[in-house]
């Protein structure tokens, strides 16, 4: 293979992931195997390797005679992310302050830079893919390879969940943002410190902040329908 066709390969596979997150491409939705050949002027054998690739980590679904469909958002796999997610980021984070090398802090700082522009800035896309980043940091550092395939598929729909709903211009939302970045600095102190009990337990919160901000957004005003919690915690609530 020759050096251009990877470097092709490549953009294909980054743009497409992009394109997936930010629900440019919708869930559900099946790919066009020649009108994407010629978008990223590759043939048709390194673009099936990159739609494999995609497979593999969950962005989409290969289906024998009918290509590669965007993975969907279903009632079933909705559910299945409200339960998984708590536990899921728990104990990722919990890893990564225990093993978090001096370099990895040092890209999750930067990009936690980058997210905070994007907050200032207004720029919804940008702002949903350095939090994907940001996380999928801190999976590296946890260095599980049972965790990461569990914490790659969740980051997807988290981040296409995302935008599904997020406005700079609604304040409660930019409110909310604001505390969801005060907790990424906190993540990274945490795990830079190697407090891995505490950064777990800042894990579960954080995602709390986003399960109430997707459950502010579907359901109606005045009406609860809760969309998961963390196993254990809300029996405890339940019993004060």
């Amino acid at each position: 293979m020759s050096d251009d066709t990877r470097s092709k390969k490549a953009i294909c596979l980054e743009d497409l992931r992009k394109r997936i997150l930010t629900q440019e491409l919708e869930p559900g939705s099946y790919l066009d195997e020649t009108r994407l050949a010629e978008a990223y002027r590759i043939s048709r054998p390194p673009l099936r390797e990159v739609l494999r690739q995609l497979a593999g980590d969950g962005f989409v679904v290969l289906y024998e005679n009918r290509g590669a469909q965007v993975a969907p958002m279903t009632h079933k796999t909705l559910r299945n992310f409200f339960v998984a997610a708590p536990m899921i980021y728990a104990a990722v984070t919990r890893l990564a302050a225990e093993h978090a090398k001096p370099s990895q802090i040092m890209r999750l700082k930067d990009t936690q830079l980058l997210f905070r522009a994007a907050i200032r800035d207004g720029d919804t896309a940008e702002r949903a893919l350095m939090n994907e980043r940001f996380h999928a940091i801190i999976g590296e550092m946890a260095d599980n390879e049972y965790l990461a395939p569990s914490l790659r598929r969740l980051l997807i729909d988290h981040t296409r969940i995302g935008m599904t709903f997020y406005s700079p211009r609604n304040r409660a939302l930019a409110e909310q943002r604001a505390v969801a970045a005060d907790q990424h600095d906190r993540l990274i102190e945490l795990i830079e410190a190697g407090d891995a009990d505490t950064a777990a337990e800042l894990a579960v919160a954080h995602w709390e902040l986003s399960r109430a901000e997707i459950e502010s957004f579907v359901t109606p005003a005045g009406l609860r329908i809760p969309l998961g919690s963390v196993p254990g915690i809300q029996d405890k609530r339940e019993a004060q």
